[in-house]
């Protein structure tokens, strides 16, 4: 199933409500009356866009999707310095700003719903695969300037974000902040090691 975009302002209103609901109560307890409570519509106005509670999931997963491609955007001034740019992107995944773009709870409730729900589970791999192919184009603009030696942008891309999913769902649990961020900047050295820059010395030659 392909992607359907969040575009009209009432279905994202309505998304944002439902994760509300969701980040406060659970998300086996978010229903279709609560998200209409929140925003002071009628339930069947929630059920015009989105028929079924599970189809306001479907919902929150394309949500939760435009949410991590935020870690994409860098500042003005790394344009036309890919480089910069890359690490600026590493960076941005291996910190505090990318765990508060969404909620872990929420998303792992949502996470296991693709054991029980076909759609679902398509719906998260497509979630998955845009974080790595949004990766893999950065890398792979770096390699084809000479920057990275790494044979597979691909290959590259999908090692680091296996990295990435499993390095946030280990320190979900960690609560001590100085081991939290001691292991997260771990997590990120070895990120940026798969990497293989080229030594500025031999981009010179």
């Amino acid at each position: 199933m392909g992607r359907k975009s969040l575009k009209e302002p009432r279905q994202r209103e309505i998304i944002k409500a439902f994760y509300k609901v969701a980040k406060k109560e659970g998300l086996e307890n978010a229903s279709i009356a609560k998200t209409a409570e929140v925003i002071g519509i009628n339930p069947s106005l929630v059920m015009h866009y989105f028929k079924t509670k599970e189809h306001l999931v479907y919902g929150l997963i394309e949500y939760i999707l435009d949410k991590y491609l935020l870690i994409y955007k860098i500042p003005p001034e790394y344009s036309g310095h890919p480089r910069k740019a890359l690490l600026k992107i590493i960076d941005n995944i291996f910190s505090s700003k990318w765990n508060t773009l969404f909620d872990d709870s929420v998303s792992y409730s949502c996470y296991s719903l693709a054991f029980r729900n076909k759609i679902i589970k398509e719906k998260y791999k497509n979630l998955l695969d845009a974080l790595r192919e949004r990766l893999r184009l950065l890398i792979q603009d770096c390699k084809d300037l000479g920057i990275l030696s790494v044979e597979d942008p691909a290959l590259t891309a999908d090692i680091i974000f296996v990295l990435v999913d499993g390095a946030y769902y280990y320190l979900s649990l960690v609560s001590d902040k100085e081991e939290y961020q001691r292991k997260l900047m771990r997590y990120k050295r070895q990120a940026a090691a798969y990497l293989s820059f080229v030594p500025s010395a031999e981009l010179a030659k």
